[in-house]
């Protein structure tokens, strides 16, 4: 009975929170123990039988045992032997100098696609709207020709995955909005642009996570890529489309929910296999009136989601 209680003792004091660093051989020890302890400081003879670490003598307690009925964390799994922190290489598969140059070279395409990003946001604080909607249209450029180029050289990582990820965010995500913001300047009232603009800001961030974590489609995209809605704002801004500062607001805040939608939209690569008879339509109205050539290619592109979406629907 004196056994069995003084291992409920024990029990006790470990569940109240006592780290096992702190537990001295008075609390858990019998009554007798604590009694020939509390002589032994009296006269000062526990400093020459101080129990280690791992094991009291007094107790025959071991750090085995306290561990056995400490409690654990569901938030905090207990610590193993994998869990230790690991190098993770950047690159993964051969690390030669050739392909160290190639991994440098994409990441530096990535690099330049977030400082144009950086330039753009800080010529907009300047008033230069156009030459900052130019620079977001060379942050597109680059943020197409990273991902070729790692392609290409066989240099893709889940390293530059993520930094590219975090660039887009940065270029298209925040510099795209800011742009905006200052070419609706004087046009609209500053509230309206203002929510315009964060809701882009708010939506890119959203699509750059769902992209993260989704599962990829070679065919289609799940909603208007950020890439995608940063150039539409970039050229809209550079070419000056000619229409009231309310519908501007409207359509900005209309690209924003596209690209959280669900619909389904072609990417490049099917778009460049259509038939060449319908480029030349595109090509003949940029040469009549790009701004309005542009203003169709954007909304029949909007448009061209929800069309898909209602086609899956009905075939399956």
């Amino acid at each position: 009975m004196r056994r069995s209680s003084t291992f409920a003792r024990q029990v006790l004091l470990v569940r109240v929170g006592r780290r096992d660093g702190d537990l001295h051989p008075t609390d858990l020890a019998p009554t007798e123990h604590r009694y020939a302890d509390r002589q032994r400081r009296r006269y000062g003879l526990d400093r020459l039988s101080r129990p280690t670490l791992g094991v009291d003598p007094t107790l025959g307690l071991d750090r085995a045992d306290v561990d056995a009925v400490m409690p654990v964390s569901p938030a905090m799994p207990p610590m193993t032997q994998t869990d230790e922190a690991h190098s993770i290489p950047l690159l993964p598969g051969e690390r030669t100098m050739a392909r160290r140059m190639k991994f440098g070279l994409v990441n530096a395409c990535t690099l330049a696609s977030l400082m144009l990003g950086m330039l753009a946001i800080f010529l907009a604080m300047q008033g230069e709207v156009r030459m900052a909607a130019l620079c977001l249209i060379a942050c597109v450029g680059f943020d197409g020709l990273d991902g070729a180029l790692a392609r290409r050289l066989g240099v893709a990582s889940p390293f530059g995955a993520q930094m590219d990820s975090l660039a887009d965010m940065c270029s298209f995500g925040l510099a795209a909005p800011v742009v905006v913001y200052a070419s609706l300047a004087g046009s609209v009232s500053t509230a309206a642009a203002a929510v315009a603009c964060a809701l882009v800001a708010a939506c890119a961030a959203i699509r750059l996570a769902r992209f993260n974590v989704s599962p990829k489609d070679g065919r289609f995209f799940c909603g208007v890529p950020t890439t995608m809605a940063a150039a539409v704002l970039a050229v809209t801004v550079a070419i000056g489309l000619p229409v009231p500062g309310a519908v501007l607001v409207a359509g900005v805040a209309l690209l924003a929910f596209a690209m959280v939608s669900s619909f389904p939209y072609a990417k490049l690569a099917r778009l460049v296999k259509l038939p060449p008879w319908l480029w030349l339509a595109p090509v003949i109205g940029a040469l009549v009136d790009i701004r309005l050539t542009f203003a169709l290619i954007v909304v029949g592109y909007l448009v061209s989601g929800p069309v898909l979406w209602l086609r899956q629907r009905r075939t399956a």
